[in-house]
């Protein structure tokens, strides 16, 4: 077996096994924040190429592994079986007997023609729990609908109120439904394992992409159903508060957010314009969302007398939140990014230093680190199924059936 450098203080998932039969963002992502906390994530792949994101989402280096495949799957290991064949399946089964966690992203009833779905492995083993993250969700008439994040932003509605008033059709520029949906498959993966202690049972955990998505626009729907206008595009503003917004200074933009009376109050006298907090349109928080395009043009006259770091640095004096808009160099090489390790390094085998984002949480009694780098295909195919005391006879059969060797 590979040695795995032990960290100082078991990490809170140790002696966790989790069974990763996913691919791409949502479902390797949330199995690797399991890994990050100590739990051995197995990687189930398709021998024919593995994990889609290892040849593609661009930006390989050496390799035949990608970047986004590497930010996606440190601290697992890959195991390559054709799920398809039948000696696979007996071994997938075995895995399943001594697992914890299974985490799925098939399109709903593919695990079922498989043999592979809840409740087939649920009688192998009753403590499992068992999370299938999909597009829309289990049940529902899009259920059968592929689900990507563009789609579910789409049809979530997140895309009805990004961008700017009377532009085009924009998405959010990260991936939230992908992301948003892996962190609540975490969060309801982590309380079946807590309730488990209780019970003595497993359970199904059901996950989607459209529901992260709509759990997101707490703001816009409260909006929705607070006043009956369906929200729209706003840019960077707020739909409760102004001014909070991106603004233009001198040479650039920058954001700030005086959102609250004492701070408009705050605001209006550092800019030495008590007229503004004294005008019946700005005196309340309503008022100045009523008012909030000629309150940002009244502000921007102002703004524009100084440079965006000028102003930054004065509202920051008087306590006003601000800052400057960063793009991703400039925000990778802050000082407050390398205090907080948001980007780390780890060695792997074919690349040899890579960079990573670092772990986005941090423990007080348990460093997290990168115990394993992202896995080859197949990389732990010999000493995963020695673990299980696979025979020849049956390794021989995996190969006939694809597995790597």
């Amino acid at each position: 077996m590979t040695e795995v450098p032990a960290s100082p203080s078991p990490l809170p998932l140790q002696g966790v096994r989790v069974l990763d039969v996913s691919q791409v963002m949502a479902g390797p992502f949330c199995s690797m924040l399991l890994g990050d906390m100590g739990a051995d994530v197995i990687k189930i792949e398709p021998p024919d190429g593995g994990d889609q994101t290892r040849r593609a989402m661009g930006f390989k280096l050496k390799g035949n592994d990608s970047l986004g495949f590497f930010n996606l799957n440190r601290n697992k290991r890959s195991l390559a079986l054709n799920l398809k064949g039948k000696a696979a399946r007996e071994v997938f089964y075995k895995l399943v007997e001594t697992s914890d966690i299974l985490i799925e992203n098939y399109r709903p009833g593919v695990t079922k023609r498989l043999g592979i779905d809840y409740d087939t492995l649920s009688k192998i083993n009753p403590k499992l729990i068992y999370a299938s993250i999909s597009g829309f969700g289990q049940t529902g008439p899009w259920s059968q609908r592929p689900g990507f994040d563009l789609i579910a932003q789409a049809m979530a509605g997140v895309m009805s109120i990004t961008g700017h008033p009377n532009g085009p059709p924009t998405k959010a520029g990260v991936p939230v439904s992908d992301i948003g949906c892996a962190l609540f498959a975490v969060y309801g993966i982590l309380s079946a394992f807590i309730g488990r202690q209780t019970t003595g049972r497993g359970q199904y955990v059901d996950a989607s992409l459209f529901e992260a998505a709509i759990a997101f626009s707490i703001w816009d729907i409260s909006e929705y159903w607070g006043t009956g206008r369906v929200p729209t595009p706003l840019g960077t503003a707020n739909r409760f508060s102004a001014p909070y917004q991106a603004v233009k200074a001198k040479d650039d933009f920058f954001v700030m957010g005086a959102n609250s009376n004492k701070l408009f109050q705050t605001l209006c006298d550092t800019l030495h314009r008590p007229d503004l907090a004294k005008d019946e349109r700005y005196a309340t928080i309503s008022g100045r969302l009523a008012n909030r395009i000629v309150l940002i043009e009244e502000l921007e006259k102002i703004f524009a007398g100084r440079t965006a770091e000028e102003w930054i640095e004065v509202l920051l004096g008087v306590g006003i939140p601000a800052g400057p808009i960063l793009n991703y160099a400039q925000a990778l090489a802050s000082d407050h990014a390398k205090a907080r390790e948001a980007v780390m390094e780890f060695d792997h085998p074919v690349e040899g230093r890579v960079k990573s984002i670092g772990f986005p949480v941090k423990l007080s009694e348990t460093k997290q680190k990168v115990l394993r780098h992202p896995p080859l295909l197949g990389e732990h195919n010999d000493e995963i199924l020695a673990e299980l005391g696979i025979d020849e006879t049956t390794r021989e059969k995996l190969r006939a059936e694809g597995a790597a060797p």
